[in-house]
């Protein structure tokens, strides 16, 4: 019942320049990429559908997604740069949520074969958590985070991928400079 209510109090809308200075609660998770802000404007400029943040009714940050669409051909995707979750708004379905969101842009406004995303081979909560959202993994990136941690790239086919070629695994590892361009 929590859960429920939780949710229905959550106001989702586009992320704006001014939130840069009040995501801390969310940002200071030590498992969230934290990027400068140039970073940050570059996806507010250039994908702006792609950037929402989830907040309380007195504009408390409880979360934001971030991602863009890239690739070419049948490589063309959205793809998930970040999804985090205060702790205290937590298990609550808001991840979840956000997740949708951003397949439902990718699927209908960019007409994407797949999502996908890089998660830290370490984190397993967040492994669990997109396998129950539909994501498998791809392949292995070495060295991705810093070149310290390994990661997953997960994907999740969406409906123009009749076959979902796009999420048969490969069997090598790769590196991150073997990483396509968008």
């Amino acid at each position: 019942r929590k859960q429920a209510s939780s949710v229905l109090m959550t106001s989702l809308r586009r992320f704006c320049a001014d939130d840069m200075f009040k995501f801390a609660n969310v940002n200071l998770d030590h498992l969230t990429e934290t990027y400068n802000l140039a970073f940050y404007m570059q996806y507010l400029v250039r994908w702006p559908e792609y950037f929402e943040v989830a907040e309380t009714p007195s504009g408390r940050f409880m979360g934001y997604i971030m991602g863009k669409a890239e690739g070419r051909g049948e490589e063309w995707h959205g793809h998930v740069t970040a999804l985090t979750v205060a702790p205290e708004f937590r298990r609550i379905g808001l991840a979840h949520h956000l997740m949708n969101e951003l397949e439902e842009i990718s699927e209908k406004n960019h007409n994407g074969y797949f999502v996908d995303l890089f998660v830290r081979e370490s984190n397993i909560l967040a492994i669990n958590m997109y396998r129950k959202f539909g994501y498998s993994v791809y392949r292995t990136v070495i060295g991705y985070y810093s070149g310290e941690e390994n990661a997953f790239d997960m994907r999740k086919a969406l409906p123009r991928d009749v076959d979902k070629k796009s999420i048969i695994p490969l069997k090598d590892p790769i590196y991150p400079e073997d990483l396509d361009s968008p």
